[in-house]
């Protein structure tokens, strides 16, 4: 392992490198493992004696292993893993249901969110350009290997969503004035926004969506915390989504 190669890992922990050199880090046996039986390519592996075989394989010591790791606890192996590239058009989303993100900063939400999205079903994520980096390392441990199923992509949100609207897709979004999600009219296709930690979704993004949601609390008079985590939110979204609107299977 030469210093050249500790100082890109090092590097790709930051997004401008991750740009620069169009890689990014996955970390642990596990999470290599589902990487290479997918079709995203792998540069080079850091790994510990008896770990991994192959050509793109470089046996290092666990001192080393701890010097490349960018976990507190380091583990049996290192990925360099070169990013994927994907297109998305309105029109492709007629037929699914999607996420999108505005403004989602924290990389465990994010992580968590693309976890959710591969737990129920949906393919793509669309994110305005302030949301965390997909490929920060906290993100792609976070997902537990759900990033290489989902595809996440990056634009600016408001005309993405408005171009939807226009094409006839319901957009939906989470406010306190919206419709009680147990009893709103939920369609199987569409576009669902959620919006930063702390601030929802910006003026911008809600101005393009057409039917807002509510999360209602339990009993409904109650005082409860002030909101839901993001993350935690969208999971309950995504259930009752699923839940009312999914094929029943044939009997």
């Amino acid at each position: 392992m030469t210093k050249a190669e500790i100082q890109l890992v090092r590097a790709l922990a930051d997004k401008r490198g991750r740009t620069e050199h169009g890689l990014f880090i996955a970390e642990g046996a596990k999470l290599i493992g589902e990487i290479r039986a997918s079709q995203l390519r792998i540069r080079k592996i850091f790994a510990l004696e008896g770990v991994f075989d192959g050509p793109e394989v470089e046996t290092v010591a666990p001192h080393d292993m701890e010097r490349l790791s960018l976990l507190k606890t380091a583990g049996n192996s290192l990925a360099l893993v070169e990013i994927p590239h994907h297109t998305l058009e309105v029109q492709q989303l007629g037929d699914r249901l999607t996420l999108a993100l505005d403004d989602v900063q924290n990389p465990g939400n994010l992580g968590t969110i693309i976890r959710l999205a591969d737990w129920y079903g949906i393919g793509d994520i669309v994110c305005s350009p302030s949301t965390a980096d997909c490929f920060n390392p906290k993100v792609v441990q976070a997902t537990m290997g759900a990033i290489l199923r989902v595809r996440v992509h990056y634009t600016p949100l408001a005309p993405f969503l408005r171009e939807a609207a226009a094409h006839g897709l319901p957009v939906y979004g989470t406010f306190l004035e919206g419709t009680n999600i147990y009893d709103a009219e939920l369609t199987p296709t569409g576009i669902v926004a959620m919006g930063n930690e702390g601030r929802g979704v910006t003026p911008e993004v809600a101005a393009a969506i057409t039917r807002k949601l509510f999360i209602p609390p339990w009993p409904a008079d109650r005082r409860t915390t002030e909101s839901l985590n993001v993350a935690m939110a969208t999971g309950i979204v995504c259930s009752e989504f699923r839940r009312r609107t999914a094929p029943k299977p044939l009997q």
